[in-house]
């Protein structure tokens, strides 16, 4: 039975199911688009939510999210006063990438590079995109992975449901 208990909680912990109400990491760097090291700790908003979204420059569902929420982004923000974090997990070979890309797609998000994974393991990320909802506190309150057409409006549903 202790087997299987002990099992049971290193499957939750690898699936990242382990980090809802958990807070964000804060102790970890990553990079800027200008490339300074930054810690985690930066990714707040003033007691207001965030959105992070783990994406790539190869993943074709993570940029049609980001472009599609950067449609109704400034909406968002006059309404619940959100911020979104895109945490790009390009890694060395890819990174020169992600700055471009980003400017090129007109994002109007905090954009940060973790390169070595280490936010994406702690936060018990496997597939991209990853989005989260932090409350005001920093807590994780809500996560889904994968993305499809109008699957943005399920995130601002949860951070208008958060704002209650």
């Amino acid at each position: 039975m202790k087997k299987i208990l002990i099992a049971a909680i290193a499957l939750l912990m690898g699936t990242g199911l382990w980090a809802q109400n958990a807070k964000l990491p804060a102790n970890i760097t990553l990079k800027a688009l200008d490339g300074q090291n930054v810690q985690s700790s930066v990714i707040q908003n003033d007691g207001k939510p965030v959105i992070i979204s783990f994406w790539a420059t190869w993943c074709k569902p993570c940029n049609r999210e980001l472009n599609n929420i950067k449609e109704v982004y400034e909406e968002w923000q006059q309404e619940t006063g959100v911020k979104i974090v895109a945490i790009s997990i390009d890694d060395a070979r890819s990174a020169a990438r992600v700055k471009p890309h980003a400017e090129g797609n007109d994002w109007p998000y905090e954009i940060y590079l973790d390169q070595n994974s280490d936010l994406k393991r702690a936060m018990g990320v496997v597939n991209v995109p990853h989005t989260f909802i932090l409350n005001g506190e920093g807590e994780i309150v809500w996560q889904h992975t994968g993305y499809q057409d109008g699957g943005e409006e399920e995130v601002i549903e949860k951070v208008r449901e958060l704002l209650k």
